[in-house]
């Protein structure tokens, strides 16, 4: 491993992991140090660290922390992020809102501290520049290779606890520079309209030179050579269970019972929750217990209909060390466990959603990558990331628990990688006979809720005022052309009546959960 100390946008000192002094020209910026040194030492991991908390440096947790070379770690001891709160304007996704106390998922890197392998550097080598200012660098760095299958986090264990330093921010013209370069370009736009809209300013100096910088592309990197083999053991005792709520899709079922029983690895025991919520009705689940079937089968039924609840049944009876969370409708191979397993091992992750796609789509998404939502219906968990975790209630009958569930574990430190194959056939079947739309309090409203308010419950859970923000811009502007008030100013009276019906109601849901 190579050590980096730097200080003032020089690097100051180069030394190896037993502090053996290398030789350097110190006179370039630090990212072009990093390029240097990636060359010179192609085959090891190269760590930055700003000499100010050179004595909190854990290097004893980085062989454990970066168990593979296809990441990429860093941490900003400090509340904001070197792009602060108004990237929020223009990125909705998870990876803004950074818990600061567990390993998460962001491709926001800092200056303060960080790691990454040699051959990810030489990747993207004379591809994206050697920005001068390094935290612009990492944060470039990370963005466009995030989604390329670069794993990034912010690692709070590279530091030892101790005083945290002031670490750079960027300035509106740099967070305008940043957006024009890693965005579409009708993003500068909304950023722009919504400082002006929410915090009343008018950088006009900052949009236009921004306009000066090309878009940085990833079409000719790639980092597919470098291989994600990590040195953490995840699957000890080998042991499956498999989660599956049921309601009015006898023949579906069965036949995702058909494939679980040929699988080339079996499931420990298969877990389904059937919901009828007719009065007096009883299982219709017959060949539960007619079949012979060669793992147990432990069936629950309940008159109560609802997915969240269903899920949170099946997750009080796991017993083994990991669970796959299936839907009653979907068609695997005979060694789709096997293969799904083999993944999980070789990625060293405790949470994984596969592919899940209906007869005729074309996968879209060739790389394991981080994943910006859960799948309730296609996702391997180990059971030990389940503490605390369930399916929110306050989403139930709406949209949104997925992703709530997939953000309760990141918040506790474990990560959601999407995994391209072994793949899942959706069939997507009609809902069952019984099934019945259900009557939500809000729909009795004279003024109905915009957004939904399940998914108004996402947005104040998970997500900072400046996301909120900029999803009500993209909501208003979006939804325009799809109702029949077209007068601007009717309109905004209108939708704002929607939007606070929509919190309203959000703030209740939140009470339930």
């Amino acid at each position: 491993m190579i050590i980096v100390y730097h200080i003032n946008d020089k690097i100051t000192a180069v030394v190896t992991s037993d502090n053996q002094k290398i030789e350097f020209d110190y006179q370039g910026t630090i990212a072009g140090g990093l390029q240097e040194l990636a060359q010179q030492f192609p085959d090891r991991k190269i760590l930055w660290c700003h000499s100010a908390v050179k004595e909190q440096l854990n290097l004893a947790a980085i062989k454990t922390l970066f168990h593979h070379d296809k990441m990429m770690l860093s941490f900003n001891p400090n509340t904001n992020d070197y792009f602060g709160n108004k990237i929020g304007y223009v990125e909705a996704s998870l990876f803004i809102n950074v818990n600061k106390k567990v390993s998460y998922p962001t491709w926001q890197m800092s200056s303060v501290v960080g790691i990454v392998h040699a051959s990810v550097l030489n990747a993207i080598k004379d591809k994206t520049g050697s920005d001068a200012n390094f935290d612009y660098y990492l944060n470039s760095l990370a963005k466009l290779c995030m989604p390329l299958g670069l794993l990034c986090y912010s690692e709070p264990l590279l530091l030892k606890q101790g005083e945290s330093i002031a670490s750079p921010k960027a300035s509106v013209y740099l967070l305008f520079r940043f957006v024009k370069q890693h965005y579409k370009t009708q993003w500068v736009f909304l950023l722009l309209l919504n400082l002006v809209l929410f915090e009343r300013k008018f950088p006009v100096l900052s949009f236009i030179y921004c306009f000066f910088y090309k878009n940085r592309s990833t079409r000719n990197i790639s980092l597919d050579d470098i291989k994600a083999e990590s040195s953490l053991k995840v699957i000890d005792k080998r042991t499956l269970d498999v989660i599956i709520p049921t309601i009015g899709r006898k023949e579906q079922l069965y036949d995702v019972l058909l494939d679980l029983k040929t699988q080339t690895y079996l499931p420990k025991n298969v877990i389904i929750i059937e919901q009828n919520p007719a009065v007096n009705s009883v299982s219709e689940l017959d060949f539960l217990t007619s079949e012979s079937w060669p793992f147990p089968i432990k069936h629950t039924f309940t008159h109560q209909a609802g997915a969240c609840n269903a899920r949170n049944i099946g997750l009080n009876q796991i017993t083994s060390e990991w669970v796959f969370l299936a839907d009653d409708d979907i068609r695997i191979g005979e060694d789709f466990i096997e293969k799904a397993l083999e993944h999980v091992a070789i990625l060293g992750v405790k949470a994984v959603s596969i592919s899940c796609l209906q007869k005729g789509e074309k996968l879209t998404f060739n790389t394991v990558f981080q994943w910006g939502s859960f799948g309730s219906g296609c996702s391997f968990v180990a059971t030990e990331a389940l503490n605390n975790c369930n399916f929110n209630m306050g989403y139930e009958f709406g949209f949104g628990e997925d992703s709530d569930f997939g953000m309760q574990l990141r918040n506790q430190g474990h990560d959601v990688l999407y995994l391209p194959e072994p793949e899942i056939l959706h069939l997507k079947v009609p809902i069952g006979g019984f099934r019945t739309k259900p009557i939500l309090e809000w729909h009795k409203e004279e003024v109905q809720p915009k957004p939904s308010p399940t998914v108004m419950l996402y947005q104040i859970l998970h997500n900072t005022q400046e996301q909120l923000f900029g999803y009500k811009t993209t909501l208003f502007i979006k939804y325009y052309k799809y109702q029949k008030v077209k007068n601007p100013f009717s309109y905004f009276k209108m939708f704002q009546k929607q939007w606070n019906q929509s919190v309203f109601w959000a703030n209740e849901l939140k009470k339930t959960s």
